[in-house]
């Protein structure tokens, strides 16, 4: 059974502690981050980007386009910095292009 509070809270604060409890947060890191691809990345990339799916602090990228493929390869650390910044924590250690 669900424990109720007597003291009035923000719903942001209710809301974080619902997910806390219901362990929830993996899951809605897997939609942000998917969601935060597609806002940084834009249309160009977006048109070639097939799938985005996280698994533990890995982030795969599936690419229609191999030459889109090798050109983000060189600036691997700095997509997952702006991925990061965009989250507001640290969830992606690694990115890996297919």
């Amino acid at each position: 059974m669900a424990k109720r509070n007597n003291e009035h809270i923000s719903i942001a604060d209710a809301l974080k502690e619902f997910v806390e409890i219901n362990k929830l947060e993996t899951g809605l890191n897997k939609v942000n981050v998917a969601d935060a691809w597609v806002k940084l990345m834009g249309n160009g990339v977006n048109n070639y980007t097939t799938a985005v799916t996280l698994e533990r602090s890995t982030l795969h990228v599936q690419l229609s386009s191999s030459v889109l493929r090798e050109e983000l390869s060189y600036g691997k650390e700095k997509i997952i910095r702006m991925l990061n910044e965009e989250l507001g924590k640290e969830i992606i250690k690694k990115l890996i292009l297919r």
